[in-house]
């Protein structure tokens, strides 16, 4: 059982006497020291009052990741700017093959911003961290005057344990090798535009947002080494499979008609003229494992979520004399090249 409950926590800050930050909730003063105590601490526990965090690492390996969270708008359906720094944060870490187990995190505050939203914001991200089974140790925050900060800006640092030897890098994928899609494309991106431009979807869709560490892990505790592996997120699948294909100089080959998507997350894509293969996620990765090791992996990633699927293999140098593309098998049985997205269809993403 949980021990936060972001839907039945009351603000422990009188509101009546506190109800927006302002400017002097950054100077250092009784205010902030409020903030922390009543606010920042109910929520971390295992906050140290220090200026550093002490924190036990007895592994010779640890691996480490920095991230910033500007998302627009702040709540969005299935997460807000809060769990998305957590998850975001635990999720780099995993796809290195890491176990989260501390972040900081640092608060840039809007003069104006509601101390209920605050509030609200704190609590998802303690309770992703419960989730997650990591703790954060440390943290600053800043305010800055009424329309520069566009409410609240975050930013993480993460630590994790290495608990093998492997090497898990784009490098180190190889012919033959199987792809693996842990879930559903497109949620995220698409659950943020509907929640900025007021899109009304004839289905509900709610963002993925979700710690990925579990199946990793697992996979690794089961004896299998991947590869690769990759959180879609920016620039979706498309882009990952591009930065590996070039990263790996191989062809990688899809198939379209194997990639699930969610109907609500393709009609909206029909509709805006989208790609869901460009489309942000934040709780699906692609495993690249030996031919040798795809039904146990697979049954290990559809463990934790039952539309986890092989998606393509991995076969030898680009033909064409390109060096790594992406080709896609077309649900009418043609194919063409899956390129990288250019630009980016929607800023402000996470």
């Amino acid at each position: 059982m949980s021990k936060i409950n972001p839907e039945n926590m009351t603000c422990p800050l009188p509101l009546s006497d506190y109800p927006y930050v302002t400017m002097a909730h950054g100077s250092g003063g009784r205010m902030m020291q409020q903030l922390i105590d009543k606010m920042f601490c109910a929520i971390f526990t295992d906050v140290q009052p220090n200026d550093c965090a002490i924190v036990n690492i007895p592994q010779e390996h640890i691996a480490m990741t920095t991230d910033s969270f500007v998302v627009n708008p702040l709540f969005f359906p299935g997460g807000n700017i809060g769990s998305l720094a957590i998850n975001g944060t635990v999720n780099d870490l995993a796809m290195g093959g890491a176990r989260a187990k501390y972040i900081s995190a640092s608060f840039i505050l809007e003069e104006g911003l509601a101390m209920e939203t605050l509030w609200q914001v704190v609590q998802a991200m303690g309770y992703a961290a419960e989730v997650a089974g990591v703790a954060i140790v440390t943290g600053d925050t800043k305010v800055v005057e009424r329309g520069k900060g566009d409410g609240i800006y975050i930013n993480t640092t993460g630590i994790g344990v290495l608990e093998h030897k492997h090497t898990i890098a784009p490098n180190k994928v190889k012919a033959g090798d199987v792809v693996i899609l842990s879930g559903d494309i497109g949620r995220h991106g698409i659950a943020v535009m509907a929640g900025r431009e007021g899109l009304s979807l004839s289905g509900a869709v709610k963002s993925d947002c979700a710690p990925l560490a579990e199946p990793v892990l697992d996979m690794l505790q089961a004896g299998i080494a991947p590869h690769c592996l990759r959180d879609a997120t920016r620039g979706g699948v498309a882009a990952v499979l591009n930065e590996i294909a070039t990263a790996a100089q191989l062809q990688i080959n899809i198939s379209e008609t194997a990639i699930p998507v969610n109907e609500a997350v393709r009609g909206a894509c029909e509709i805006l003229g989208l790609d869901p293969l460009h489309i942000a996620n934040e709780g699906c990765f692609i495993a690249f494992v030996a031919a040798k090791d795809q039904n146990k992996a697979l049954q290990i990633m559809q463990k934790h979520n039952q539309q986890a699927v092989v998606i393509g293999t991995v076969i030898g140098t680009a033909t064409s004399g390109n060096d790594g593309m992406v080709i896609l098998e077309t649900p009418i049985g043609g194919t063409r090249i899956l390129d990288m997205p250019v630009g980016e269809i929607l800023p402000r993403i996470c």
